[in-house]
């Protein structure tokens, strides 16, 4: 498919695993889409998350740009999203949507039965974009975290 409706050429656009060589290009994605980072963002664990997950995590680029990035994650019973994160002029496009098609398949081939991620509350805009993806919202669960390192 050359172009949709809305003009997307996604023949453009390739996806492709996340390389370490691709961290300063995805950091300053995530932070033109204002996620929230942390230590577990910096260099040295985004590579040995890429280590760990080889394959599950992902970029989009279109003429050698990323223009959007998703990790992936599997603990050997789930698999997990973090960071999906795409281009602010470039959302609504698909690009999104091809990422996470993407990393299911990927999840699927490796045996994944159930993927697990959490949205922070001012992120609200994403929701309905997963569940028309066909995720559900959790209400049964509350997360809890220890931070075990402080950052710099």
């Amino acid at each position: 498919m050359r172009s949709s409706a809305r003009g997307v050429n996604f023949s453009a656009m390739r996806i492709r695993e996340f390389l370490p060589s691709d961290y300063d290009a995805v950091r300053a994605l995530w932070k033109r889409c204002d996620l929230t980072l942390s230590l577990s963002d910096e260099r040295e664990e985004v590579e040995r998350m890429l280590r760990r997950n080889p394959g599950t995590c992902l970029v989009a680029e279109e003429d050698g740009a990323v223009i959007g990035a998703v990790m992936g994650g599997w603990d050997g019973r789930r698999g997990f999203v973090h960071h999906l994160a795409v281009e602010p002029g470039r959302r609504r496009r698909g690009v999104g949507r091809a990422l996470m098609a993407e990393l299911e398949r990927r999840f699927r081939d490796m045996g994944v039965v159930k993927i697990t991620f959490f949205i922070e509350r001012r992120n609200r805009g994403v929701t309905e974009f997963y569940r028309k993806l066909g995720y559900e919202m959790r209400d049964d669960i509350r997360p809890m975290s220890k931070t075990l390192r402080e950052g710099p």
